[in-house]
Parts: structure tokens; sequence; C-alpha cells
């Protein structure tokens, strides 16, 4: 089975942290590793509002591999961030 990654974005309500966004990433784990890395937030996960999370799919079940939280500013840098490393990803793919 092919491994996946994505990112899960997510809210804090009255229920508890609820997904709301993923941006599908690929299978190459090295540049899922480095574009989380590149991410502003904290890796405090205390009292925030908003989480960013690296996810991977093993055996088709998701398995968080780290997470940080961030305010709304810095998810908006963030989805920048990814949008443009999945447009240049995907032009690249497109070019081999």
């Amino acid at each position: 089975m092919e491994t996946r990654f994505y990112i899960l974005l997510s809210l804090k309500a009255s229920e508890g942290f609820v997904g709301y966004g993923q941006y599908f990433l690929g299978n190459n784990r090295e540049v899922a590793y480095n574009l989380f890395n590149r991410m502003q937030g904290s890796k405090k996960l205390d009292d925030a509002l908003l989480h960013i999370d690296l996810m991977e799919t093993v055996n088709e079940l998701p398995v968080k591999i780290e997470g940080i939280c961030c305010t709304l500013e810095q998810l908006g840098i963030n989805c920048k961030l990814i949008a443009r490393e999945v447009f240049r990803l995907k032009n690249l793919e497109d070019m081999v």
C-alpha cells in the first residue's frame, strides 16, 4: 500500500477540535517533512485555537506525525506556503 502525506487543518470548537481542511502532499516523506518544518507556529499545543497537523496514511489509516498551533495570521502565511509548494511540486511532476 502506498503511504500518503497530508496537512490537516483543525480549529477548537465546543465539542473539541474539528478538522476543516486538508492539503494532500503526495507520497514523498522528505518533501512533506521539509514543508511542515518551514511552517510558522508553536509546538506547544496548550490553549491554541488553530492546529496544523502533518498526517500520514499507514494501511489506509491516518497517523499524526507532528502538530503545531498557530495564530490566524500564521495560518494565512502557512496556507500560502503550502499552496506555493504544492503548485511547484505539481508542475515539476508534469515536466518529468
